[in-house]
């Protein structure tokens, strides 16, 4: 699979098939996770990889998931994430900001993973404060996202944007996820004047 078409076929997964993402796999992620551009070259990301079933079990019950379909978004159980990857601002090396860092870094992970097969749900709504106490995560050290992980067990289609950006699952429980169409979002050289590609 080559990048854009890695690009093109990333969606976000909530059902996961109970397989094991291996550790390699994992690992390669946050590789590529570290190859991302970083303000300065600071570099103020750390990166937890949580694959014990134990511990994963007691991570998922401290994230919130798709809020347009709550609660039909959730992973139903047997088909929870088999493996997180926790996103972390070290304020030693920088104090504050550093979101656009973990934004590249994440991209990356979510791209590489989906070259591997392997499903991504970029979460933000996290109880942040049990979740540094479950992994032991010092205070110097910030949450900024985590990332669900598994091979996936559905297969979420992409809409073109009519009327509303908010997803929805049909009668079969597939998940459509609208995105705005490249003319609506394509300028060339000046505002509103789009690309002869893009237009008509």
């Amino acid at each position: 699979m080559d990048t854009i078409e890695a690009i093109r076929k990333r969606r976000s997964v909530r059902r996961f098939r109970q397989e094991p993402v291996p550790l390699p796999v994992l690992e390669e992620l946050i590789d590529a996770a570290r190859l991302a551009p970083s303000a300065q070259n600071l570099q103020p990301l750390e990166f937890i990889v949580v694959h014990d079933e134990k511990i994963v079990r007691s991570i998922f019950p401290n994230l919130l998931w798709a809020g347009y379909i709550y609660p039909a978004g959730n992973p139903p159980s047997g088909e929870e994430p088999t493996a997180y990857i926790v996103v972390l601002l070290n304020g030693n090396v920088r104090d504050k900001g550093g979101e656009h860092d973990a934004g590249a870094a994440i991209e990356n992970i979510l791209i590489a993973a989906t070259a591997h097969g392997v499903g991504t749900c970029w979460i933000g709504s996290v109880n942040r404060e049990n979740v540094a106490e479950l992994l032991h995560i010092p205070e110097h050290c910030r949450i900024d996202s985590i990332i669900a992980l598994g091979y996936p067990a559905e297969s979420p289609v992409m809409e073109d944007f009519s009327h509303s950006i908010e997803y929805w699952k049909d009668t079969n429980g597939v998940l459509h996820v609208p995105k705005r169409k490249l003319s609506q979002l394509l300028h060339c050289n000046f505002y509103g004047k789009q690309a002869e590609s893009s237009e008509g």
